[in-house]
């Protein structure tokens, strides 16, 4: 099946109390929407469009400088905030006029949701094809849904409606399974729902959810595919940005573990998504990994050592250490307390002693 992707990432995101696109806020080193549009790897995606809107000459700028380099993104900006129905509306525009009648379909992918892994995607669009629905939404079931659209369904188990938190009543408010905002539909029927799209809500927006309403009649009907929900968090705040920071950096130390890392206090070890780490490394507590670092074979980090954007030679040891774009050589001792600004080298085989201060 031919796919082709949305990533809303048009919101203001207020309640971050920041004056940087929400976007563009940090996840383990990786811009939020960064972490989104990795994921879409397993989906083999013909076109991306990102939608911005807050800050969108930076996220522009951030995507296309720091994207796969097989997203190959187009961008479309929504000038008013008029809901989710409108911003997909906005992003469909932005995609090739010529092919809606290819049998391709369309995922729709919130720019907030930087633990959606690649996995859960791809599964996502194999079952939308093997079951040749009109649209098929990704769902969780949740102990607290307060705040989530709630999935409602008919006698028979089939998906009619989605409906909003503030809209619900208290019945549909007890309903556990809830929207995650991510979505797959039929391109061809796509356009045409988000054109009927009304306001005669709350909020007096266009929502997305109400498309999966309008396509719930169509023979096709719909379905959903349900995930865990701590995949699918997403984030409004500082406090929901640290939530998702933590997990992520468990999947991360955990992937280092299996590959052969030993990390005396995984807890206590902060390694960016964009770090590389070489066998036999053991990481003591108190490291802190950012970056485009490098770690070679059968390296000791730490503790109490945070390294960026640098090289460390195989068999080296870093101990009570700051450095920056610097290079260690293999076999080097560096430290306690030593500093290694930008340009900056350490000879294999040297012993820099303490508070060893390095320059270019």
């Amino acid at each position: 099946m031919k796919i082709d992707v949305l990533v809303l990432a048009a919101g203001e995101g207020s309640r971050m109390r920041s004056h940087h696109p929400k976007p563009l806020h940090l996840i383990c080193g990786r811009p939020m929407v960064l972490h989104v549009l990795h994921a879409l790897e397993h989906t083999s995606p013909r076109e991306v469009a990102v939608v911005v809107g807050h800050g969108a000459d930076a996220v522009r700028e951030t995507v296309s400088s720091l994207a796969p380099a097989w997203v190959r993104p187009v961008f479309a900006e929504q000038h008013e905030r008029r809901g989710t129905g409108d911003a997909a509306a906005v992003g469909l525009a932005a995609l090739s006029d010529d092919v809606h009648d290819d049998g391709s379909s369309v995922l729709v992918v919130p720019g907030d949701t930087p633990l959606l892994t690649s996995a859960t995607l791809g599964r996502l669009v194999r079952e939308h094809a093997a079951g040749g629905t009109a649209a098929t939404v990704l769902t969780a079931d949740m102990d607290d849904p307060s705040g989530y659209g709630r999935i409602i369904r008919d006698t028979t188990g089939r998906v009619v409606r989605i409906v909003e938190d503030r809209d619900a009543d208290d019945a549909e408010r007890a309903v556990r399974e809830v929207n995650t905002g991510v979505y797959v539909f039929r391109r061809s029927l796509l356009g045409p729902a988000l054109a009927g799209l009304g306001t005669d809500n709350v909020q007096g927006e266009c929502y997305l959810t109400d498309v999966v309403a309008a396509l719930a009649d169509d023979p096709a009907g719909v379905a959903a595919v349900r995930v865990d929900p701590a995949e699918t968090a997403g984030v409004n705040d500082r406090l929901q940005l640290a939530m998702a920071e933590r997990e992520l950096r468990a999947r991360i130390n955990r992937a280092w573990l299996l590959a052969g890392v030993t990390m005396l206090d995984p807890r206590l070890a902060l390694i960016d998504v964009t770090v590389t780490i070489g066998r036999d490394v053991t990481i003591y507590p108190g490291a802190i990994l950012q970056g485009a670092t490098i770690i070679g074979d059968g390296c000791e980090i730490g503790p109490d050592t945070r390294l960026t954007d640098s090289i460390v030679g195989e068999g080296a040891r870093v101990a009570n250490s700051v450095a920056e774009g610097s290079t260690i050589g293999a076999g080097a001792h560096v430290g306690p307390y030593a500093v290694l600004g930008p340009g900056s080298s350490v000879a294999a085989g040297a012993e820099t002693g303490p508070f060893y201060t390095g320059s270019p």
